[in-house]
């Protein structure tokens, strides 16, 4: 009995653990974009429903002993895959589908050796029941879901704070290597145990029917819902803070917390207990998905969200153990509830970014969870059904509410993998019309505005204005010609800086975006600088590229509301130094809501013996404020008293360890 636990056990606990490990090492090569973990789940949640499947047909098609035998010859070959590092060549170009390449990525790194995860614990309890008759398999799947949370949980706090992603590669390839060894010596310990003994159908499982089409489908659409509304909460945290493990992790944790606590019993789901919670929290997500006010609320967001997340999945799971059928029948169910956590998936990651124009994708979910709840509660007392239906009426009024917020002033919409881009027009005065501008905004984070009267279109407005750090740096060279690298395109707002004989190469991973700056646009065609677009991720971009020599180069690309982890580290610098002339200026905007990365970046420049100015432009003008910090060789630079007199300081952490490609700890800077 210990060595089925053990094995169990360790394998939930490689099986969640994988998960961030993959999705974080792989982050970095699509600029940070927030569905890179949207299309990792779809991949994880398609292989769980094909290893149910093979343990389904194994266990019951499949006589000992060559269940046995094909079930250790495939752990044997699944070692081939060890270490779980992505290969270089992975890497895009840039021009690629990116969903795709990352689904072939994951299926050619840890494919087999996942879905042989996937299948241990319905074939462990089936060999436990054979070795065991009379005792109850069911502790070993509480233990699998412990398992299973322990590493969900420890991953942001315990694994990721303290190793660098390759060696979390090799610690779980280690883990996984002991895993293959103690699982292919139960299978060949189980080789030859007599197959379960079943007893003769009592009369209540002769008569119980099979299920219908229509339970089926009420299965399936429960469990749609939770994994869609797991990935929709997932997208609406990392897209307005930042695409990090710690914001992926804990709401699949919640996630999972709620199977465990319905199908462990019926003591933890009160149905109308919690009937009565999900109409308060369904409203009070609506309304903040609804009401602009709040959306930087993070904290609040947070709280709310989290919350959410947990009533609606209890809901949802708990309706599911409360309709699943008798014995006979609870293998389709189990396929039909991991079929519903796939259909969850490509909804949110693959369909919705096709056919929606925004994240709009919770609002629906929520609409849904209140008309299904309406539904199956159709014959309860009629004030129950019209507390429902006034809460399917809420839900749907705030979905049409957020859909013309969203529209609102808009002159255009573009969605596709790297997220939501919207170009808006507005009057900063009502009736002058020479105070109308266009806004380039991201999710909810502006990337750019311009004033569209020919007066003041080529002004410098918002983080990019001539009192900016950025603006000081170019500014700095004034009367010589330049070279200037921008790593994120937004509207193209530095090019109004450039002279006749400047030269601005830009570097945009997001292939909408020079399309959108150039035709909603004017700073690059009124630019007489000569303008260079780069498609694909900047850093793999100046990777492959001769040194450019630039005078000045900004970082200034954004995943939510901050820099990408993958552009601020040790190496990132050192990259950027190679494409430097020796009295050139990197400028980094870290103006952020949430993350403070300034001590980050002072411990980076003393690394490479970088001096270090931070620039803090104040909006006493009721504008727009902005945080840069700029980083050279060049002391005199450094010294110049536009620059001196603007620079406010910066208090080192000691105790911080260093930020490299393989390391970084988000929990450290977080305000």
């Amino acid at each position: 009995m210990l060595l089925h636990a053990a094995t169990i056990f360790l394998s939930a606990f490689l099986l969640f653990l994988v998960q961030p490990v993959l999705a974080k090492q792989i982050l970095p090569w699509y600029g940070g974009a927030a569905i890179v973990w949207t299309t990792c789940m779809v991949f994880f949640q398609f292989v769980l429903l094909t290893g149910y499947a093979y343990s389904h047909w194994l266990a019951n098609r499949v006589p000992s002993p060559r269940q046995n035998a094909i079930h250790i010859a495939l752990l044997v070959a699944s070692l081939a895959f060890l270490p779980i590092l992505p290969g270089e060549t992975w890497k895009p170009a840039g021009d690629e589908n990116p969903v795709v390449r990352i689904l072939l990525l994951l299926f050619a790194t840890v494919g087999l050796p996942y879905f042989l995860l996937s299948t241990t614990s319905p074939l462990i309890q089936a060999w436990f029941a054979r070795e065991f008759p009379g005792s109850s398999p069911y502790r070993l799947f509480a233990l699998s879901n412990l398992a299973s949370m322990l590493a969900l949980l420890g991953y942001p706090f315990l694994f990721e704070p303290w190793l660098a992603s390759p060696a979390q590669s090799w610690a779980w390839s280690g883990g996984y290597a002991l895993f293959v060894a103690v699982c292919a010596g139960l299978a060949w310990r189980s080789r030859e145990l007599p197959p379960i003994e079943r007893a003769a159908p009592s009369a209540g499982e002769e008569a119980e029917p099979r299920p219908s089409a229509g339970a089926i489908a009420v299965w399936l659409a429960l469990a749609s819902l939770g994994s869609v509304v797991l990935l929709a909460v997932s997208n609406h945290l990392t897209q307005n803070v930042s695409s990090i493990p710690l914001l992926w992790v804990v709401p699949l944790a919640i996630y999972l917390l709620t199977f465990i606590l319905c199908f462990e019993g019926t003591r933890w789901y009160r149905r109308d207990a919690y009937l009565g919670f999900l109409v308060w929290i369904v409203c009070v997500m609506a309304w903040f998905l609804a009401d602009k006010r709040l959306q930087f609320e993070l904290g609040w967001h947070l709280g709310v969200f989290a919350a959410g997340l947990f009533i609606v999945c209890m809901f949802c799971h708990g309706e599911l153990a409360r309709l699943r059928p008798g014995p006979k029948h609870l293998t389709l169910f189990y396929l039909v509830v991991s079929l519903g956590g796939v259909a969850g998936g490509v909804l949110v990651g693959v369909v919705a970014p096709l056919t929606l124009p925004g994240y709009l994708e919770l609002e629906i979910a929520l609409v849904v969870v209140a008309l299904l709840a309406l539904f199956l509660n159709h014959d309860r007392p009629k004030p129950v059904i019209a507390m429902f239906a006034a809460v399917a009426a809420f839900t749907s009024g705030a979905l049409a509410w957020r859909v013309e917020t969203f529209t609102e002033d808009t002159v255009l919409v573009e969605r596709n993998f790297y997220g939501v881009l919207r170009v808006k027009e507005t009057l900063a005065r009502d009736t002058d019309q020479e105070t109308r501008y266009r806004s380039l905004v991201h999710g909810a984070i502006l990337h750019g505005e311009q004033w569209m009267s020919e007066k003041y279109r080529r002004a410098a407005t918002t983080y990019y204005k001539t009192s900016s750090g950025i603006g000081k740096a170019i500014l700095a060279h004034e009367g010589l010609p330049i070279k200037v690298g921008v790593i994120g395109l937004g509207a193209g707002t530095l090019a109004t800086y450039g002279d006749a004989d400047d030269t601005y190469r830009f570097y945009e991973i997001n292939p909408a975006v020079p399309r959108i700056a150039r035709e909603q646009f004017t700073y690059l065609s009124d630019s007489p600088a000569k303008i260079e677009i780069a498609l694909g991720d900047a850093r793999l971009s100046l990777e492959r590229e001769a040194p450019q020599g630039f005078d000045v180069l900004a970082v200034d690309a954004f995943s939510g509301d901050s820099i990408p982890v993958h552009l601020i580290t040790v190496e990132a610098v050192g990259a950027y130094l190679r494409h430097m002339n020796p009295k050139g200026v990197i400028a980094f905007h870290v103006s952020n809501r949430f993350l403070d990365l300034k001590p980050v970046l002072l411990a980076i420049a003393e690394r490479h013996g970088l001096e270090y100015a931070y620039v803090h432009e104040t909006s006493d003008d009721g504008g727009t404020t902005s945080d840069w910090v700029l980083l050279t060789r060049h002391k005199p630079f450094i010294l110049r008293p536009e620059i001196v007199t603007a620079t406010e300081p910066v208090a080192p952490q000691p105790g911080w360890r260093l930020w490299t490609d393989a390391y970084n700890n988000i929990l450290q800077v977080w305000r």
